[in-house]
């Protein structure tokens, strides 16, 4: 029999994440620290107005590109809350999540041999996804002493001839770190310069500590140049309703609204009405969160600090990235023991790409209760194995 396999999609790695998620969901009294999903329940009045839409029957198909009531909910709240104009109609596209709106950009933009710039550590689907659509990864290796940032010395180095995008990952999964205006505005001349698109994912960008966040597609000359990638699940506690949006140029989301038709047709008709009364009332129930996460954040970066791990103050998200090189174990060591022998689950940093050896992503979407407990079984585990 011949091989049914496509050997490019043989040779990805399955997400490393999902791999201790998958272990610790059968442990029990296990506690995970490792999955980026908020521990609050969607807040009621947005849960509300999904249950009132099966109510009224609105079950259907919905327009392709979502319904037409939340893409103008969606443009009045980037321009709200971060300074950016899109059309509704013409450059905005509900998606099934932020994960689909990667994929989708990236397989209408990349012809075989193009080459993405693609700094890390990162979210875990870049890279497949960029290989999948017939893309090279360009890997920039981010660093601790640049508080994880992308510099324009480092960009203008992985550029080539064959560049064509830029992925830009913040605020940053796993690291948290953040990128400012003045910290954006070296690589928006270098992207102008080098004629380079970007996608930039701003899933965490209500999820900021200290700061507000920027979009670079606010810079001039930017927004005919930038997909922007944003959705529900980690500012409203959606992650089920599988939402994301994607808003760009014309030209591109045209291409990627085809795509969809014919992968997906529609986004959940329930999620989307949910999603306009999220975008509508929900600043209240952001803020709250966002106050919660920055008390856990603080908590978890002073415990660590005590117990003698050197941690980057993350700025973003909901994650931070100690460094465990003193303890003399490689990250898939340490999580895999600290799982076997105390049962927490955290996530080598490798999973996030190799230059994450060494590191470990700790989740605080989860309770002050659970995390404290977590870090005492953390700190008997470092005592247990310090050299």
């Amino acid at each position: 029999m011949r091989d049914p396999l496509n050997k490019k999609i043989v040779g990805i790695k399955p997400s490393g994440i999902r791999k201790f998620f998958d272990i610790v969901s059968e442990m029990k009294d296990a506690i995970s620290l490792g999955v980026g999903e908020p521990d609050f329940e969607t807040p009621w009045h947005i849960r509300e107005e999904g249950i009132y839409s099966l109510e009224k029957g609105r079950t259907y198909y919905s327009s392709n590109a979502g319904i037409k009531e939340l893409r103008v909910e969606i443009c009045r709240y980037l321009k709200r809350r971060f300074d950016l104009e899109y059309d509704p109609l013409k450059e905005t596209l509900v998606t099934i999540g932020g994960s689909e709106a990667i994929d989708m950009a990236l397989r209408v933009m990349l012809e075989k041999g193009d080459e993405v710039i693609l700094p890390q550590p990162s979210y875990v689907s870049y890279e497949p996804c960029i290989v999948m659509a017939g893309g090279t990864p360009v890997i920039v290796e981010l660093k601790e002493e640049d508080d994880f940032k992308l510099t324009r010395e480092e960009l203008l180095a992985a550029i080539t001839d064959k560049t064509k995008i830029l992925i830009l990952p913040f605020p940053n999964n796993p690291t948290g770190s953040v990128m400012s205006r003045e910290e954006l505005a070296p690589l928006v001349d270098v992207i102008i310069e080098k004629d380079l698109f970007v996608i930039s994912d701003e899933i965490y960008a209500e999820l900021t500590y200290g700061e507000k966040h920027v979009s670079i597609a606010s810079f001039p000359g930017m927004k005919e140049r930038t997909i922007v990638i944003n959705g529900f699940s980690k500012s409203y506690a959606m992650t089920g309703w599988r939402l994301g949006y994607a808003v760009g140029p014309e030209v591109i989301i045209k291409q990627m609204l085809k795509l969809h038709q014919f992968a997906i047709m529609c986004a959940p008709t329930t999620s989307q009405y949910a999603a306009v009364e999220a975008l509508r009332n929900g600043d209240g129930d952001v803020g709250m969160m966002c106050e919660a996460y920055d008390g856990r954040r603080r908590f978890l970066l002073h415990e660590l600090r005590r117990m003698g791990l050197s941690c980057f103050e993350a700025r973003g998200a909901f994650y931070v990235f100690p460094c465990i090189k003193s303890l003399g174990m490689t990250s898939e060591e340490f999580a895999t023991q600290l799982l076997k022998e105390e049962k927490v689950a955290v996530v080598p940093g490798t999973a996030f790409g190799d230059c994450g050896e060494g590191f470990l992503r700790i989740s605080y979407a989860y309770s002050i209760d659970k995390i404290k407990v977590a870090l005492g079984r953390i700190e008997r585990f470092i005592n247990a194995h310090r050299q």
